[in-house]
């Protein structure tokens, strides 16, 4: 049995807030992992429609490829995650009107039921809690999350690029002297 009461910390400073962002990244994967089990879907189904969503919301057309590159699958796991999608009504491919060779992925209506459905009880709860700030407190915290989103983008391109001083390359020994 886990302790869900959450205990805020005793200050506001930056370790303190790093802390609360771990803490709500953790509490927002449950959350997913628990909803998605209530649906029988996976979370790399959800980060797939999610991807998608964010995509076609732009405009832009969703391809296979893309959703291998963003969820840095390999093809074949790509290919079993969009079956599944297929398969639970969620996705459907279609060919590209001017490309019959390019597949694009377009989310039925189903998905967007199902996902109002599994975290209309996240949106209701954050809702509520986001209506006890102001407007001011809003904005600020608005530009603080903006400014960790960028910074944890930052993080991760910085740690899939090893380069000299990246853990993955660095030696816990000197490079040995030249010899003559």
């Amino acid at each position: 049995m886990t302790d869900d009461t959450f205990q805020p910390p005793a200050d506001a400073g930056p370790q303190s807030l790093i802390r609360l962002l771990q803490e709500f990244t953790l509490e927002a994967n449950r959350y997913a992992d628990s909803a998605g089990a209530q649906n029988d879907m996976h979370r790399t189904d959800l980060n797939a429609l999610a991807v998608i969503m964010r995509h076609t919301a732009k405009g832009l057309v969703v391809t296979p490829g893309i959703l291998r590159k963003e969820l840095h699958l390999s093809s074949p796991a790509t290919t079993a995650l969009i079956d599944r999608l297929d398969h639970s009504g969620h996705v459907i491919r279609e060919r590209h009107a001017s490309d019959r060779r390019q597949v694009q992925l377009r989310m039925t209506p189903k998905a967007f039921q199902d996902g109002g459905a599994m975290f209309m009880p996240l949106s209701r709860h954050m809702g509520a809690a986001i209506a006890a700030f102001s407007p001011e407190e809003l904005g600020v915290v608005t530009r603080f999350m903006t400014a960790m989103v960028d910074a944890t983008i930052a993080a991760r391109q910085e740690a899939s690029e090893p380069g000299p001083a990246s853990p993955a390359t660095a030696s816990a020994e000197p490079p040995p002297a030249p010899t003559e």
